[in-house]
């Protein structure tokens, strides 16, 4: 009994100083909220598709074929300071492409040895083409753990 009782003590220290408190919603993305003109949510009755290029050079869908979409998010690189998304909206009768282009500056974010690093980021412009993007505001610029509106979308309507 005399031996449990240190044997005991000596792993609770020792698995109280080897925890790890890394985040576990650690993903970094950008979020999209669709809306009205008047600034009231849409839902877009097309289907959405959104691809990007990888550091590879081939081509990668990252959003497929969302339907009644109102919100969604896309993922952010870390080691680009743009990243440039192609917006394919189809209709049923016919499709329109923009290209969405995010310059950023990439922000490297430590938490502890025992983590891996992360990026945060800070949007410092977004350009697109009107095709069938009407505009697209930056709602909050620090791209983090956060799950709020980085960005509002506003689509056209009539496509």
């Amino acid at each position: 009994m005399r031996r449990l009782i240190p044997a005991i003590a000596l792993a609770a220290m020792l698995t109280a100083c080897t925890s790890v408190d890394c985040p576990v919603e650690n993903v970094v993305a950008t979020y999209y909220k669709a809306l009205k003109a008047d600034g009231k949510q849409d839902t877009l009755r097309d289907t959405l598709t959104v691809m990007t290029r990888l550091a590879s050079g081939k081509d990668s869908v990252i959003l497929n074929r969302s339907v009644a979409t109102m919100s969604f998010q896309l993922p952010v690189s870390f080691a680009n300071e743009a990243d440039t998304f192609t917006f394919i909206r189809m209709g049923t009768s016919r499709t329109i492409v923009d290209t969405v282009c995010i310059e950023k500056t990439n922000l490297p974010q430590f938490e502890s040895v025992d983590c891996n690093l992360v990026y945060f980021h800070d949007v410092l412009n977004i350009r697109h083409t009107r095709h069938g993007i009407d505009s697209i505001s930056i709602k909050k610029a620090r791209i983090d753990y956060e799950k709020t509106d980085n960005f509002h979308i506003h689509f056209k309507s009539g496509i």
